[in-house]
């Protein structure tokens, strides 16, 4: 490969970390949501995918975008304007959600739970899940073992494999369509806040905060390929950045009305797993699914590569007496013990954390992008994230199962949040962040002024 430290940067150089970034981004989750959404929709699912590729797609891309403006390495210097406390804390919290904790796990859950349940009879199948995920777990460990190894492994050898795979689902599924999206049912909550209820799902994917996590292990294959200029790294993640997010957003689209022309033959499933489950059976029979199976599997473990090499990389500079091998193999033991609860225990748990985590992600992503403009005051980062984060808070108990939400200590904070502007549709935390944004904004330019002023008496 050629070396990247001169300007004139070839197409392929690009495409590579692309797909790298394509590999990490796209796993159990993009599949799955995008397709449950498209039957949920039904014939409205054009405005629902305006508001899913906004948090699925744009938000993710701003959140490269922010690690290549900023020349930051990971989250942690995505939240480091705030103090090196708030920044050790907000990594932990990001990496323990898209990692150990239900990201990491779900990428197993998902293959298994969708491709490799269905030949398993069911008494059968939780011990048939922990040898599956100690195998995947593995795998995933053995991949990832070597940093410098990861852009191959990821981007070369997985990943083009993955994609003819899903290739050959499109073609198939819309030579022969189940039904017309144009005149699909469509469900209650999708006939009137359709945009919205897209863009809340787009939660689900995780890309923003994976994006955030993934900075640190893209930026280290980039200089594993001889970039070592600051300002080169951030123009490959930039421009690779942008190539990545456009083709996963097209992917969506596809996935999105596959969902939608789903309904003219299935009712609408309890989750886009089930439904991708029905799909490829119904043009495949058992053929197809042993298809699913590998194919999920495949997509599911480039991202489980990417999550468990961020956590180590992350943790071991940060917290470096421990060495990268151990956070790595700390990271595929959690996620293999957490993967053995189920995917819907995964599911109804990372909810809250999303509602809790995706609004201070978001305001901290177009923080980091627009930071030019107030040269990266804390002062703005301080008032944007306080009145963020207390509505956050709230979205996060209201989210939670009914052992949480539905207790004393839950209804209480449901009827304070309740009073919020927009919290019947989950974005309580928006006009508060809008508010701390132009405070924040008010007096870093009140106090340059007065610099300013003081400045010119003293010449």
């Amino acid at each position: 490969m050629k070396d990247l430290t001169s300007n004139k940067l070839t197409w392929k150089q690009y495409l590579v970390v692309a797909s790298l970034l394509f590999g990490l981004f796209f796993g159990a989750g993009n599949l799955i949501f995008p397709l449950h959404l498209g039957q949920l929709a039904g014939a409205n699912w054009g405005v629902a995918s305006v508001g899913f590729l906004i948090t699925g797609v744009l938000l993710p891309l701003l959140s490269v975008l922010a690690v290549a403006i900023t020349r930051s390495e990971g989250v942690y210097d995505i939240g480091k304007p705030l103090g090196a406390g708030f920044a050790v804390v907000f990594m932990v919290l990001i990496h323990a959600t898209i990692g150990p904790l239900f990201g990491t796990p779900r990428t197993a859950t998902v293959s298994f739970t969708v491709g490799v349940a269905p030949f398993i009879p069911k008494d059968m199948q939780a011990t048939a899940l922990l040898f599956f995920s100690a195998l995947f777990f593995l795998a995933a460990f053995g991949f990832s073992y070597h940093q410098n190894n990861i852009l191959s492994n990821v981007g070369k050898v997985l990943n083009p494999l993955f994609l003819a795979l899903l290739f050959l689902v499109f073609v198939v599924a819309f030579l022969n369509p189940l039904g017309n999206p144009q005149t699909a049912a469509v469900t209650v909550a999708y006939k009137h806040a359709a945009l919205v209820n897209g863009f809340l799902e787009g939660y689900n994917t995780m890309d923003a905060l994976a994006g955030l996590a993934f900075g640190v292990t893209v930026v280290t294959a980039v200089r594993s390929m001889g970039q070592k200029n600051p300002k080169n790294v951030s123009k490959v993640v930039a421009k690779s950045g942008v190539v990545a997010v456009l083709a996963i957003g097209f992917i969506y689209l596809l996935l999105i009305l596959m969902g939608a022309m789903s309904l003219g033959r299935f009712k609408v499933s309890d989750n886009g797993g089930v439904a991708f489950n029905q799909i490829v059976n119904e043009y495949g029979g058992l053929f197809g699914q042993a298809l699913l199976a590998f194919l999920l599997t495949v997509t599911c473990l480039t991202t489980a590569v990417g999550l468990v090499a961020a956590f180590a990389q992350d943790f071991h500079k940060h917290f470096p007496k421990v060495s990268y091998h151990v956070w790595l193999a700390l990271s595929c033991l959690a996620s293999f013990m957490a993967a053995n609860f189920g995917l819907d225990q995964i599911i109804s748990w990372s909810t809250p954390m999303l509602m809790f985590l995706y609004p201070l992600s978001m305001v901290l992503i177009l923080l980091s992008v627009c930071s030019p403009l107030f040269k990266k005051n804390g002062v703005v980062y301080f008032f944007v994230i306080v009145f963020t984060v207390v509505p956050a808070l709230g979205d996060m108990v209201v989210a939670f199962p009914s052992v949480v939400s539905q207790s004393d200590f839950g209804l209480f904070v449901a009827g304070l949040r309740n009073s919020l502007p927009l919290a019947s549709i989950g974005l309580s935390w928006l006009l508060p962040a809008l508010a701390g944004a132009v405070i924040g904004l008010a007096v870093h330019f009140m106090k340059n002024r007065a610099a300013v002023s003081v400045a010119e008496e003293v010449e």
